[in-house]
């Protein structure tokens, strides 16, 4: 059986045909619903491989055939794990065609027995992530930088980075073990190497352990001590590195704005809440200040709910709605300021980019929504009831009174008024988009561009 899909993106051939040779482009591309991670990504469009890493642990291995490949118009890679393709042959042909100066059709044809309608969802994800990449791109156009990133192995980090790189920019991992590569160095977060930021332009500092959990003792100190003295010693060492960075970039969080505020609308200029993140946040924002006294271009990212099947609350969320067991939290009232996760790498993009940009930047969605209808909506692009309510109880013996406060049911209608005064275009505005791109949803007339398919 041979499937093929088809769809059109403004940009000139050779442009779109080279975004797909460079590192990250693999990542980019990979859908978020699907129960895989890419292991490698392929060295070569010509004769390289690259490897996927199934539930289970085992192995796809894409394996690019030289007699496929014809810049800048095609490339094949067929499947080459020996158990696999025994049963399940593959062969993926990818070609290239220009519609006009500033237009190139893409056309994937799939030599497989997997049906195409299992398929269809996943080349209308590829096109609109590869459409919208491009144009992030080239809205924040900079010529290559050396930009060093820690925390890159994360969820954000691991968009961002791929983002980066087949944006032309070389990142530079900062990981706490012993460097594997010339793209790695060794971060001692409490005692970093002087010349850790040698020779870089941009510092992207991501890093931190995760807030979600019981808020215990021990977490709080997790919270807190990942966050304040790392980013302090990282902002010193960039204001003291003579060849280093000319921004610094830092993660941050609106739980600034505390966990109770109603209605109120919240922008970047509003004052700070009470509460536990409320305190670590400032602190964390103040531990970043030693860059900005040096000179250094600073942008601290207030983060709101980031939105990915591959983690955070969207995660947890959907095996559980996906089975008709989803609703509300308590009242379901509360004000949730959400980001997509490419949105949301994106902002951190223009931040690295964009000098006219600098300060706090709430990074957040122009469209938040209540709890009762980020569950609703969550529940349709599902295609499955939400009827079920979780009373307070629940969340509180899992994170405990006060994790609950800050985390299941804070009421915060934060707004991005930096960005929407600079002119930011969002990838997704509505929360209905975002949830049926980043869980395969979309079909017929939300499907852009037009996907087909034939026997």
């Amino acid at each position: 059986m041979v499937a093929e899909f088809s769809g059109v993106v403004s940009a000139p051939l050779a442009e779109v045909f080279a975004w797909h040779s460079l590192p990250g482009a693999f990542t980019r591309l990979a859908p978020p619903w699907q129960p895989i991670r890419i292991g490698t990504e392929a060295g070569s469009l010509r004769d390289g491989t690259a490897e996927l890493v199934l539930p289970g642990g085992l192995k796809w291995v894409a394996a690019h055939e030289p007699a496929g490949y014809r810049p800048p118009h095609q490339f094949v890679d067929r499947l080459a794990t020996p158990v696999l393709s025994a049963v399940l042959p593959w062969r993926h042909t990818h070609r290239f065609e220009a519609d006009g100066p500033g237009r190139t059709v893409l056309t994937d044809r799939v030599e497989t027995p997997v049906p195409a309608a299992a398929l269809r969802s996943m080349f209308a994800y590829r096109y609109r992530q590869l459409a919208a990449d491009l144009a992030a791109q080239r809205r924040y156009w900079h010529e290559p930088l050396t930009v060093a990133v820690t925390g890159a192995s994360g969820l954000v980090g691991t968009a961002l980075t791929a983002l980066l790189t087949t944006g032309g920019h070389r990142v530079i991992r900062l990981v706490r073990r012993s460097a594997r590569t010339p793209d790695e160095r060794t971060w001692r977060p409490e005692e970093p190497d002087a010349d850790l930021l040698a020779g870089v332009d941009a510092v992207v500092h991501l890093a931190g352990a995760s807030v979600a959990g019981r808020f215990d003792e021990r977490h709080r100190r997790a919270v807190r001590d990942s966050r304040i003295g790392p980013t302090r010693k990282l902002a010193e060492l960039a204001a003291r590195t003579a060849d280093g960075p000319g921004v610094f970039v830092s993660a941050s969080a609106v739980g600034f704005y505390g966990p109770d505020r109603g209605d109120e609308v919240l922008t970047e200029d509003s004052e700070r809440g009470a509460g536990f993140l409320a305190d670590v946040v400032e602190e964390w924002e103040t531990a970043a200040e030693p860059a900005a006294a040096a000179g250094i271009r600073q942008v601290r990212v207030r983060t709101g709910l980031v939105l990915s099947p591959r983690g955070g609350v969207l995660r947890v969320q959907r095996p559980l709605f996906a089975a008709g067991l989803g609703g509300p939290l308590g009242s379901g009232t509360q004000w949730m300021p959400w980001i997509g996760l490419d949105d949301l790498a994106d902002i951190y993009l223009r931040a690295v980019t964009d000098r006219a940009l600098s300060g706090v930047v709430n990074a957040v969605a122009p469209e938040p929504v209540r709890n009762n209808e980020y569950t609703r909506t969550l529940a349709q692009v599902l295609r499955r009831p939400a009827v079920l309510t979780v009373p307070p109880i629940g969340p509180r013996l899992l994170l405990g009174r006060a994790g609950a406060r800050e985390l299941a049911f804070a009421d915060q209608r934060v707004l991005p008024g930096r960005l929407l005064g600079a002119g930011h275009e969002f990838r997704h505005s509505r929360l209905r988009d975002v949830l049926a791109h980043l869980l395969g949803a979309t079909t017929g007339a939300d499907a852009k561009p037009v996907v087909e398919a034939r026997k």
